[in-house]
């Protein structure tokens, strides 16, 4: 299908413009399909790559065949987390808005009372996690008869998170005729019976790319001590420098962890918990959407389907679980076309993780290294077969600042220590026959010190203090005392 314009797909110029103003002239590959389909009333059954634009696939459409003259919910739109359905309302108040259509959020952690209130100014679009939408449908506070079109974002993680029988009630609990639309990257076992069982002879809207992330990404991963990680995170971040990250972590556990250290190592960053009340998510949402910290560490749970303008970067602070999290984790960047750079930090035992992703996933996914504040590239002469892994702990002391000059020193001072030692074992070598020779005169020297110039006493105290061949035991003894005193404790004379 060779779509060029929005208005070849059947949206009204009123649309068209709206999308204009938001420099959105194009459709891209997947809503050229699903448009159509969704504003025919078929059933759809729609998965795509993250980032191709699903949302306003559905979105607009369902937009469009909305009466605003109605007092009724005629749309209904289910999202997994409480993030994606406040993002999917505030989608939904952008382009419905100027068409006089109320929107509703309905999500769980706020309050229900004020939701029923709510309710009572007839929305003709409702957005909402399953949970919720459930409760007040079971409280008779939504009249499901009304609801003409269900759609069911990002499907699979809904079934992840165990509410794929909330959404079964819902939609039983709606008319017969009423219109399922399904959206995910990816279709599961349980997408797939699920459609089976409640879907109408679908259009299933399959786009195949070559690879299932988005072309504008690039791929990386690099090898780390588990302890090095938090300093292996930091470079990395000082090293490419966007203006905003996101860092998943594995476990909820191990989130505040990360939060706090990355902190102390002078980056900016706040913890975004699956969890957390409501209040606290959108804050956290709202001042990284507005610059506010740099970094923001969330679990996949907390990030899903998560669209944050001038988001270039990703890392996966722990590998994902598998390839379709990876997809998912991936997709928070590069959307629309964009730009944008996907970096995991393994273990040298996870390093296969990242093998089996590139062969799944069709994406390459190269190992690189960071030694001396830059990344370096296979192919560069440090590199061999394999990147050698340098911890951060050994590349600050090697490229600490001062480090050759110190190295340096130490030669020349190594030098010095060799010539010194050198010169004492040629006087200990020569000592004797100077004690000799000295013999006689400094025993005329002693005798006659009036008559001695200041360098002749000093000569004498020198000599006075080398140990000769013919000195008592008592006198050698003495010497021996007195090396390293100073001269006027040298010539003080002996006790009586």
């Amino acid at each position: 299908m060779n779509i060029t314009s929005f208005e070849q797909l059947g949206l009204p110029i009123d649309m068209v413009n709206k999308l204009s103003e938001f420099e959105i002239n194009e459709p891209s590959p997947v809503q050229a399909e699903v448009i159509p389909a969704v504003l025919q009333g078929s059933d759809v059954l729609a998965h795509s790559q993250t980032g191709t634009g699903k949302t306003l696939a559905y979105l607009l459409p369902i937009l469009q065949g909305i009466n605003p003259e109605l007092k009724t919910i005629q749309k209904m739109i289910l999202a997994p987390t409480q993030e994606l359905a406040m993002q999917i309302v505030r989608e939904s108040e952008r382009y419905g808005l100027h068409k006089g259509i109320r929107v509703l959020g309905l999500i769980g952690g706020a309050a229900m009372k004020r939701q029923v209130e709510k309710l009572k100014l007839h929305p003709q679009l409702v957005v909402g996690t399953p949970g919720r939408i459930k409760e007040l449908v079971e409280m008779r506070k939504i009249k499901m008869h009304t609801v003409t079109t269900i759609v069911v974002d990002e499907v699979d993680q809904v079934f992840d998170l165990g509410s794929g029988g909330d959404v079964e009630r819902i939609i039983r609990s709606a008319a017969r005729d009423r219109q399922l639309v399904f959206l995910s990257a990816t279709v599961s076992k349980q997408t797939a019976a699920l459609v089976k069982k409640e879907m109408k002879q679908p259009i299933e809207v399959g786009i195949e790319p070559e690879q299932m992330t988005a072309k504008g990404l690039e791929h990386l991963y690099f090898v780390s001590q588990e302890r090095d990680k938090p300093d292996t995170l930091r470079r990395l971040i000082r090293h490419y420098n966007p203006q905003k990250v996101i860092v998943f972590v594995n476990a909820t556990k191990d989130i505040a962890e990360v939060e706090a250290k990355m902190n102390h190592l002078g980056l900016s960053t706040q913890a975004l918990y699956g969890d957390a009340d409501k209040m606290a998510r959108s804050g956290v949402l709202e001042r990284f959407r507005n610059g506010k910290f740099k970094v923001l560490v969330a679990s996949d749970l907390a990030a899903r389907g998560l669209d944050i303008e001038g988001l270039t970067m990703v890392v996966n602070y722990d590998p994902p679980i598998d390839s379709e999290h990876y997809v998912h984790r991936a997709g928070r960047t590069g959307r629309m076309g964009r730009t944008g750079i996907v970096l995991s930090i393994v273990t040298d035992r996870q390093t296969f993780i990242m093998k089996k992703f590139t062969q799944e996933l069709r994406t390459p996914i190269g190992l690189r290294t960071m030694f001396g504040g830059k990344v370096i590239e296979p192919g560069d002469e440090i590199l061999t077969s394999r990147a050698p892994y340098v911890s951060p702990r050994e590349e600050a002391t090697s490229y600490r600042k001062g480090d050759e000059s110190r190295k340096r020193l130490d030669v020349d001072k190594g030098t010095q220590r060799k010539e010194v030692t050198s010169e004492r074992n040629r006087r200990s070598v020569d000592s004797p026959v100077i004690a000799k020779r000295a013999e006689p005169t400094q025993t005329t020297e002693v005798t006659q010190p009036s008559s001695a110039t200041p360098s002749q006493s000093v000569e004498v105290s020198r000599k006075s203090n080398r140990p000769s061949t013919g000195a008592s035991k008592s006198e050698r003894e003495r010497i021996r005392k007195n090396k390293g005193a100073p001269k006027w404790l040298k010539n003080k004379p002996p006790r009586s």
